[in-house]
């Protein structure tokens, strides 16, 4: 009698996490290794993104990293990730030195899925971000089954509310904005924290609010510094000799672009140092002695927030679930109360930006934060 095969059955998944770090990547593979060995199923873990199995001859111990419960026994509490994790050597377009010295990029997707069979690998968890979860909807559509679950202390991935990480660099940046309130009063002076954010400005919004700042730039909004400069003259000609500018990495001036620090080969643009620049421009055009502080990756370091790990909780689990459900080519996202299922297609259509008339961005007129668009009115109580 012929039976049909099930195409459903798992005996054998992996796990990888890519891009940047964000605080709960641990608690995922825990949650997911625990959920799938418990269904019976193998688990394991690629090094460095995708390198592990692309590149196995790198790893002294192999690419692959047998997942059991002794090996994610209490990890949720630690930041970065176990398994390591790289934002070069995209496969679907991996770079590729030549003899002349010069630079091409090569597709690698074929060789990488048939790694994936040859492994006995029925399903992939893909951790990241944007890019990360693209790469995943591309394996997808060349056969390899795949599950995304969304990563990014930035926030702006879309179709789900929130993403793990985002909560501890809220929370960091928002104890470092408090730290500066101090020194800026003692000294009357303006300071400029820069923090994270490249297309959008959730983490200086958050934090700028939650900690007092004056004048807030994000990417959603063009800024000119007329503005700035005369929300800190105001403050000082009410008493207020110090001000608090946060500036996310991506903030743009009217009709200019995001600032760049340099691109290395097979990685995005590197941002960084509009808050110097901003500092630099605001002493010009009010007088007043000006710092800058760059949080910078210290916002992707420490232990997650409660928060954050019963997100990675949450997220790796529901990702078991799903492969256990038959599903494929989906991302697992935040819907309060539910974890729900979107199609990486869609869910890696576009970024969730700062929605400028939405309540977050309304309170924080109404408190009378500048964002550089708008020339202050008198400030009460600010």
């Amino acid at each position: 009698m012929f039976v049909v095969p099930d195409v459903n059955a798992v005996s054998k998944i992996a796990i990888s996490t890519g891009g940047g770090d964000a605080p709960g990547l641990n608690a995922v593979i825990r949650s997911a290794t625990v959920a799938a060995r418990n269904r019976g199923w193998e688990v394991v873990g690629i090094r460095d993104g995708f390198n592990g199995i692309m590149f196995p001859d790198e790893y002294p111990g192999g690419g692959l990293m047998e997942l059991d419960r002794q090996a994610v026994r209490g990890i949720s509490h630690l930041g970065g990730t176990i398994l390591g994790s790289t934002n070069r050597g995209n496969p679907t377009s991996y770079p590729v030195q030549l003899d002349d010295g010069t630079w091409t990029e090569i597709d690698r997707t074929t060789e990488l899925v048939q790694r994936f069979s040859d492994e006995g690998i029925d399903a992939l968890i893909t951790v990241g971000g944007d890019g990360s979860l693209r790469i995943g909807d591309h394996l997808h559509q060349h056969g390899l089954r795949v599950i995304g679950v969304p990563k990014t202390i930035d926030n702006d991935l879309d179709k789900t509310t929130a993403t793990f990480g985002f909560d501890t660099a809220v929370d960091f940046a928002t104890e470092c904005i408090d730290r500066l309130f101090t020194t800026a009063t003692s000294h009357g002076r303006v300071m400029v924290v820069e923090v994270m954010g490249r297309d959008a400005g959730w983490i200086a919004l958050h934090a700028g609010m939650a900690g007092g700042a004056h004048c807030i730039l994000i990417p959603e909004i063009p800024y000119e510094l007329g503005p700035v400069a005369e929300t800190i003259l105001q403050r000082d000609r009410s008493g207020a000799r110090f001000t608090i500018v946060v500036v996310a990495e991506g903030a743009k001036p009217v009709g200019g672009e995001a600032t760049v620090l340099g691109q290395a080969v097979g990685q995005a643009v590197q941002l960084g140092g509009v808050g110097g620049k901003v500092a630099v421009q605001l002493k010009v055009l009010t007088g007043k002695e000006t710092r800058t502080v760059v949080l910078g990756h210290l916002l992707r370091g420490g232990s997650p927030t409660a928060l954050d790990r019963l997100l990675g909780l949450r997220f790796g689990a529901a990702a078991v679930r799903a492969i256990e459900e038959g599903q494929d080519g989906i991302m697992v996202g935040l819907q309060p109360p539910e974890v729900v299922y979107v199609p990486l297609e869609e869910a890696t259509r576009q970024l969730k930006l700062v929605p400028l008339d939405g309540d977050t961005m309304r309170t924080a007129r109404d408190l009378g934060i500048n964002f550089g668009d708008q020339m202050p009115g008198e400030l009460l109580g600010h």
